[in-house]
């Protein structure tokens, strides 16, 4: 199914509905933003540090998570449970309290949310494996935060100017040559495609094995300059299937892929690095009721479901250090595994929406959010939230 090249935009860069948390540090890291509702009150807050208590003295926190928000070097978002009719009886509404390295509050830009992801790219750019998802449920402004739109560019196309600027400056100065190979994939029904395979006169996309925690036969195309990428992206969108539902009317019905080859030959001694830039925009979790899937699109909210849940139960599984870590269980994790079990530094967006009525769904993606912050990669690094 075609969907347009961008989503719209307010004039400030942000998405229509969007919740986002950056990173800093090395390790894993994850983010959350959230815009204002279009009417009625957000349940998002984000106190500054006079007016949390010291730890240990706090009253009515109904989050696990709370000794995090008392932490003075974290930023920190509340969450307040929506009214209900208690019969009269005096309103009694839980409060959940996070603490992340950054809080993006609903004025943040798209600028804003680079510039705290723009270290782990540098790192892409220093030899290392970096990778970079977005988390949420459906329509809460993942793909926007990912591509964006021309005024407003996500963290591919930035990322992707990042990484030519310095092709150049390694050239120009003779330092040594740079090649930059791309690849796209997407995770459709548990089957790995390939974006940029010839689909042929059947129009139907080519189907990728997955061995060693890596798609095999898959194209990985050189590039030369920006517009190579831009054309790159621009038909991975056409071909990646979105479609319409009741929560939202350009829903990505698959995960999608996109990765960065960066290699350097020096000049002076011969020698070579190549660092790895994966950006994964996730499909969003969906509610069967609100979302009105059937036929077709019941079967893609299943497989979207049962894959963002065995990424979630991986999650926790790392963070008890179990001795069995089930990354089989989905395409998604076994192709992840690296990123969230390897040398790779990570950072993870949790995007969700600011309306009261998801309220529960956002509520979720911060706990996700939460448990990734605890989980430990090689290396001493850990996830920063």
């Amino acid at each position: 199914t075609k969907r347009p090249a961008s989503r719209p935009s307010s004039a400030n860069g942000r998405p229509p509905s969007r919740s986002s948390l950056c990173p800093r540090g090395n390790g894993t890291a994850l983010s959350v933003r959230t815009a204002p509702p279009d009417a009625g009150l957000s349940p998002f807050r984000f106190p500054s540090v006079t007016d949390r208590k010291v730890a240990g003295n706090s009253s009515g926190s109904s989050s696990p998570s709370c000794t995090s928000f008392h932490d003075l070097s974290k930023e920190t978002i509340e969450l307040t449970e929506p009214y209900k009719d208690r019969g009269g009886l005096s309103d009694r509404r839980k409060k959940y309290k996070y603490g992340f390295n950054r809080v993006f509050s609903p004025d943040s830009t798209q600028n804003e949310v680079w510039l705290a992801t723009e270290p782990l790219v540098q790192s892409a750019l220093d030899g290392m494996a970096v990778t970079c998802f977005a988390y949420g449920q459906t329509g809460a402004g993942k793909t926007h935060t990912m591509i964006g739109d021309r005024e407003n560019p996500g963290l591919i196309p930035r990322s992707v100017e990042k990484l030519f600027a310095a092709k150049r400056d390694i050239e120009q100065d003779g330092n040594g040559t740079v090649s930059i190979r791309v690849e796209l994939l997407e995770i459709y029904n548990e089957e790995v495609r390939d974006l940029l395979a010839d689909s042929g006169p059947t129009g139907k996309l080519v189907a990728c094995q997955v061995s060693s925690n890596d798609a095999v036969g898959n194209i990985k195309m050189d590039v030369d300059d920006v517009k190579d990428v831009e054309g790159i992206l621009k038909l991975a969108q056409e071909r990646r299937c979105v479609k319409a539902t009741k929560s939202n009317s350009e829903s990505s019905r698959s995960h999608l892929l996109f990765t960065m080859h960066f290699s350097v030959l020096a000049s002076a001694d011969g020698s070579s690095r190549t660092g790895r830039l994966n950006i994964v925009d996730l499909a969003g979790s969906e509610r069967v009721a609100k979302s009105g899937s059937h036929g077709a699109l019941l079967t893609e909210a299943k497989a979207i479901n049962s894959s963002l849940s065995t990424l979630s139960h991986v999650i926790e599984k790392l963070q008890a250090k179990s001795d069995h870590i089930p990354f089989r269980d989905s395409k998604l994790t076994y192709l992840l595994r690296d990123s969230l079990a390897g040398d790779s530094k990570t950072l993870a967006i949790v995007c969700c929406s600011p309306h009261v009525s998801h309220f529960s769904e956002s509520l979720n993606s911060i706990r996700f959010a939460a448990k990734a912050s605890k989980v430990e990669l090689k290396e001493g690094n850990s996830v920063s939230v």
